[in-house]
């Protein structure tokens, strides 16, 4: 297995950040690494997304987990779990702020060939929490 994560503590509550991560349409608005993000993020939808890091390809993913608030889970990958990839957004609530972690793990028998050909993402989830931060910060 291998994964990325950033997290970040956001001057704002779960209902804000969750407003702004489950807003397709807007991810570009906040996020320079998201291109566009097609669909309705919402339990068991597939929604498409465009990176920066790869704008030539759509990524498909499900929606398998989805706990307004608190938790989204989106899931990706190859058929036959040759190589898969989970998002994980966790918010926690600490006094007036949010934790806000988001956490990506890879596995599959394809992980060792497709890893060496990725872009290093670590630094597009820090732009992505700090983001979301600026624009979460920012509405208050």
């Amino acid at each position: 297995m291998k994964s990325y994560d950033a997290s970040s503590t956001i001057q704002a509550g779960p209902d804000t950040i969750w407003g702004i991560l489950t807003d397709a349409p807007n991810y570009s608005a906040w996020d320079s690494g998201v291109i566009r993000v097609e669909g309705r993020i919402a339990q068991g939808e597939t929604i498409k997304v465009v990176s920066s890091a790869n704008p030539g390809r759509t990524f498909p993913v499900k929606v398998t987990e989805f706990q307004p608030g608190r938790r989204m889970v989106w899931s990706g990958g190859m058929p036959l779990g040759l190589f898969k990839g989970v998002r994980t957004f966790s918010l926690s609530p600490e006094g007036g702020a949010t934790r806000l972690t988001v956490r990506e793990e890879y596995t599959g028998p394809l992980l060792g060939m497709i890893w060496k050909s990725m872009p290093d993402l670590g630094p597009s989830f820090n732009q992505f929490v700090t983001g979301l931060k600026s624009r979460a910060e920012r509405g208050r």
